[in-house]
């Protein structure tokens, strides 16, 4: 069994965007900029935000967050995103979720402009993903894609199954592999026979929430399986998928951690020099 190590992928990443970075300010003077709001003191929304701005910083973007209390007002937020949206030094504008209960989310997504959206949220985006138009990715599908695109090149008819139906993962991973031809099966908490559905598959993508879901019998021999799993268990961080037992079968797997966290905040960089680059044409 192969590891995918998600670091190394990572850090393979930044260097090329780093290089990227360096190329467009001699060509346009400038550099991409990301601004990251962060509204309340949630420490895991903290940790996100200080290690996106690290990275950030680390490739050569412009890095901005802006801090607002629990108890900010919506009106507030959404101002500040319009300020954004016409600003020319802000490539990309990111606002960490989850958000305080008096705050909707979805103006929030929809406030911000299609064309500066890293997160690949917006309505628009998530329309032109689907009908394979260009469009911001959400990170970490496109984090998830990549890792399986530098295991295994041509996806040409692979089976997929993609536990988990989210707009944050499940679907626009679907719309990822359906690009790539492959055959790709979205499972859920209503799926009747996950286990069978499992073992169908090719590639495995597990982004449901439920620590050590897909077992080692869940797997055929030589699947290539992407766990997106972040579980806080009794004995530590697990992810979705039992992976003492799969690595037995698999003949590739993520860890948790150190799998598809540290691509989802290189793919995000690697959005805010794409939103820049859209910007320049």
């Amino acid at each position: 069994m192969i590891l995918i190590d998600g670091k190394k992928a990572a850090a393979e990443l930044r260097a090329v965007l780093k290089q990227e970075v360096t190329e467009l300010k001699a060509k346009h003077n400038k550099v991409p900029g990301l601004t990251v709001i962060l509204i309340g003191d949630l420490t895991p929304s903290q940790i996100y935000v200080r290690n996106k701005e690290k990275s950030a910083n680390e490739v050569g973007l412009k890095s901005e967050v802006i801090k607002y209390p629990d108890s900010v007002e919506e009106k507030t937020v959404l101002e500040k995103i319009r300020e954004l949206n016409s600003d020319k030094t802000v490539s990309g504008i990111l606002v960490q979720l989850p958000l305080p209960k008096h705050i909707d989310k979805q103006k929030v997504i929809e406030a911000i402009h299609p064309s500066k959206d890293v997160d690949g949220f917006h309505p628009m985006n998530v329309g032109n993903l689907s009908s394979g138009y260009e469009s911001s990715i959400p990170c970490t599908p496109l984090g998830c894609y990549l890792l399986i695109k530098k295991f295994e090149p041509n996806l040409n008819g692979k089976k997929a199954v993609v536990v988990g139906r989210s707009n944050l993962n499940g679907k626009p991973m679907t719309q990822l592999l359906l690009k790539e031809n492959c055959t790709v099966t979205i499972t859920h908490s209503k799926t009747k026979d996950l286990k069978a559905e499992c073992l169908e598959a090719d590639i495995i993508v597990a982004a449901v929430g439920i620590p050590e879901l897909v077992r080692g019998d869940w797997v055929k021999k030589d699947a290539i399986v992407i766990d997106v799993g972040i579980n806080k268990t009794d004995k530590g961080i697990v992810g979705d998928v039992h992976f003492e037992e799969v690595s037995k079968n698999a003949r590739a797997l993520t860890p948790v951690p150190g799998g598809v966290g540290p691509m989802t905040i290189a793919c995000l960089l690697k959005n805010t020099i794409d939103c820049f680059k859209r910007s320049q044409i």
